[in-house]
């Protein structure tokens, strides 16, 4: 639900039936001809949003404020985020916008519960979709949902677009909408154990690091052994077989993992897999290229991963997100600086992805943010303080919209001290500014066309053109049903993988003569030759060996893997 106090700006919820991906009005810098199939155009030093404004600065503009809007002055396309405030007076012929080109220098959008955080990330994505680029957005409260939908016009719309000089229009933009697993409604959204990867599981399992170094070792012996681990019964019966009077030996030929910890790794997973984790984990596996689908009006597919029902479990969702990061960062080939991002990626309660995590994973993510710039894809990080992000990632983020924060405690003062010591220096005193910004106001500074930091400005914020709010059951489950993706993804398949074949390696053990007995008929062993163990009798037979032809590999092949350790796809 929305939160009562961002309702100030907020138009009232649709009638029960409101439409989901009804056809828009003409959008923010979208021409109402604009041909079917193509990015409507944005015209030079024109911002989505608004007609090219004169030269120079708007009359009667105070000199501090015209030297903050000079920052704000860019040739090319444009997000229009709102209008400057300085000195308790909104200026809406003072326009403080974002370059389009800046956006895959990823962002952060923070500020205290109730400040409007996700009417900014759906401002930010509703423009981004107009000018033709995906965008995924992760709804964590299950309000989100709304952009699908046009808004609908009341009296404090009116005032707030007055207010922010802005031509507003009542529109909804082209979505997709997910689950993880299927687990609420939305299109199943699954990833392979395999593809998951060691370091990621680790994150989710709690594991501390000798228990993930470990595990790696364990996704080590599937791989080379050709055992493909599909869902979590994969992962626990390679466990249970290193652990077994089979298979310990095992544990020696890949880096000593001792019998305990490969114990406490089985009473975890399978703790995680009673706490009902287990739909997330299987096939089909989801390509994350379907992230990247532009509509056929050539607007950019919003891409909404639906959470309420999983809020219990966030470091299950936070990871899965990183896992799409991740996936999509092995995938996309390098290139550079775009005019246009490929992909803008809103992390929504992005404390949550970093509480508790290990140094390999932070490291993991710095270098994911630090690099997949080059591929075209925007970061945004969503939070409550700048203090959530570690410093290593904080510093790759160039975008901030900061809303206000609140001082109740000792603690929120100082946290609202740091904050401060994070923005350029500015001609506002931002310790008492932070305190007092209303809901829909923020302070902004972005990277220019040149990749310098813009002055900082109090803003307030434009209103969002979708639905502010969640649309309805029905109408979130006909778009679900209706996507091409549903047939794709809906339904589970639970081929054979590690789990099978081990239990038929395990039969095949178990049908063997007694040792030392020989079986009729059967041919006298050469003299001196040595009797195989049980062990050797398992990883040597074919039920072993069928396993690696189910991959379309030769046996040992290992599977190539990225800095999370997940899969390469092939």
């Amino acid at each position: 639900m929305t939160d009562p106090q961002a309702q100030a700006a907020l138009p009232a919820d649709p009638p029960a039936n409101s439409p989901v991906g009804a056809p828009a009005a003409p959008t923010a810098g979208t021409p109402a001809d604009a041909p079917s199939g193509t990015p409507a155009d944005v015209p030079s030093g024109t911002p989505a949003g608004t007609p090219a404004d004169a030269p120079g600065a708007p009359a009667g503009l105070p000199a501090p404020a015209a030297a903050i809007l000079a920052g704000y002055t860019f040739t090319g396309p444009a997000l229009d985020l709102g209008a400057l405030l300085w000195d308790g007076t909104c200026h809406p012929d003072a326009q403080i916008r974002i370059p389009l080109g800046m956006l895959n220098r990823h962002g952060l959008v923070a500020g205290a519960t109730g400040t409007g955080k996700t009417k900014t990330l759906q401002l930010i994505a509703e423009q981004l979709s107009a000018n033709g680029v995906p965008v995924f957005l992760a709804d964590v409260k299950g309000d989100v949902s709304g952009i699908s939908a046009p808004g609908q016009p009341n009296d404090k719309v009116a005032q707030r677009t007055t207010e922010v000089g802005q031509n507003w229009a009542a529109s909804g933009f082209p979505a997709e909408f997910y689950a993880l697993g299927g687990v609420g409604a939305g299109i199943p959204l699954r990833a392979t154990v395999t593809g998951f990867g060691p370091i990621l599981m680790s994150k989710v399992l709690g594991l501390n690091q000798t228990q993930e170094q470990s595990l790696g070792l364990i996704f080590h012996y599937a791989d080379t052994k050709g055992l493909e681990l599909v869902d979590l019964k994969d992962l626990r019966a390679v466990i249970a077989f290193l652990t077994s009077d089979t298979g310990k030996g095992e544990l020696k030929n890949i880096g000593g993992i001792s019998s305990a910890t490969a114990g406490v790794l089985m009473r975890t997973l399978t703790a995680f897999e009673a706490q009902g984790a287990e739909p997330f984990f299987g096939e089909p596996e989801f390509d994350t290229a379907e992230l990247l689908r532009t509509a056929p009006d050539g607007r950019g597919m919003v891409s909404v991963l639906e959470l309420p029902t999983v809020q219990d479990r966030p470091q299950l969702f936070s990871t899965f997100l990183m896992w799409l990061l991740a996936d999509l960062f092995q995938d996309l080939p390098e290139v550079g600086d775009l005019d246009r991002p490929k992909l803008v990626f809103f992390f929504d309660e992005a404390h949550l992805l970093f509480n508790g995590a290990s140094k390999a994973f932070l490291d993991a993510i710095t270098q994911t943010v630090r690099l997949i710039r080059s591929k075209g894809v925007g970061i945004f990080f969503v939070t409550q303080t700048p203090k959530d992000v570690p410093s290593d990632v904080l510093a790759q983020l160039g975008n901030r919209v900061q809303h206000a924060l609140r001082a109740f405690t000792p603690e929120d003062a100082k946290s609202l001290k740091a904050t401060v010591t994070t923005f350029p220096h500015s001609a506002y005193d931002l310790g008492e500014l932070l305190t007092a910004l209303g809901t829909g106001e923020a302070v902004v500074t972005v990277l220019s066309e040149k990749g310098a930091p813009t002055p900082v400005a109090a803003t307030r914020l434009r209103a969002p053109q979708s639905l502010m709010g969640p649309i309805d059951a029905p109408a979130m489950d006909a778009a679900v049903k209706s996507s091409p993706l549903w047939s794709r993804y809906a339904q589970a398949v639970d081929r054979e993988s590690a789990f099978e074949k081990l239990n038929a390696a395990a039969d095949a053990v178990a049908m063997a003569p007694p040792a030392g007995s020989e079986p009729a008929r059967a041919p006298a062993e050469p003299s001196g030759k040595a009797a195989g163990s049980v062990v050797d009798q398992v990883v040597g037979s074919g039920v072993f060996k069928s396993l690696t032809r189910s991959l379309g590999t030769q046996l040992g092949r290992e599977i190539s893997r990225s800095l999370f350790g997940t899969r390469k796809r092939r």
